[in-house]
């Protein structure tokens, strides 16, 4: 089986904006998001479209504008295009084998405290992949 795109996300300023604004797109948001910091909606087609507020959760090296002192925009990366792999070991050897083709690496595998494994690759574009995989349960950081 090919690989499927699992989810889109976007970086977003203001959570109750962006989700005032997806909401009259026509999304189905459920109430009560707006104090949240991550929001994820399930397309009918199987896909996840999130919205993330608070992105240095889960990539503490993540910068924003706002937090750097700087005028013009520097956020990381504004949109997500993440790609479940199932297993830390199959986002390792992914990410290894991107590396090896040359393509520009923004963050190497790393553990999550909520049990999945991350790396992020850029696209020919600049576009931010990222790779997901759950860890295995031994290995879930605590905090």
């Amino acid at each position: 089986m090919a690989l499927e795109l699992f989810m889109v996300g976007l970086i977003v300023q203001e959570m109750d904006k962006s989700l005032e604004f997806y909401r009259r797109l026509g999304l189905e948001i459920p109430e009560g998001s707006e104090q949240m910091t991550h929001v994820e909606i399930k397309m009918g087609s199987g896909l996840t479209f999130f919205l993330d507020s608070r992105p240095k959760r889960w990539d503490p090296n993540f910068v924003r504008a706002a937090d750097s002192g700087h005028t013009e925009a520097v956020d990381n990366y504004p949109a997500v295009f993440e790609f479940y792999l199932k297993t830390r070991a199959a986002v390792e050897a992914k990410y290894a084998e991107l590396m090896a083709f040359g393509y520009q690496i923004q963050r190497a595998p790393y553990a999550t405290n909520f049990g999945m494994c991350f790396a992020m690759v850029r696209d020919p574009d600049g576009n931010t992949i990222l790779l997901s995989g759950d860890l295995a349960e031994n290995e879930v950081i605590k905090g």
